[in-house]
């Protein structure tokens, strides 16, 4: 009886495992390419939600 193939198996599993990441990310980028969500904006994050890094609104006053 022959031995399995241990290494063989583990390439399959691997190789399967990055046909299915990059389907994955091609549905990801054919869906934004069908129109960006309004609610968005171009970084991800919602339109409405002040960005982390943004200045804020008034300096402070010095005086």
């Amino acid at each position: 009886m022959a031995t399995p193939n241990y290494s063989y198996e583990k390439r399959q599993r691997e190789l399967a495992k990055k046909r299915k990441a990059e389907e994955k990310r091609m549905r990801k980028l054919s869906g934004k390419a069908d129109g960006p969500d309004e609610a968005s904006t171009e970084d991800g994050s919602p339109a409405g939600e002040p960005d982390a890094a943004a200045e804020p609104a008034s300096p402070p006053s010095q005086g």
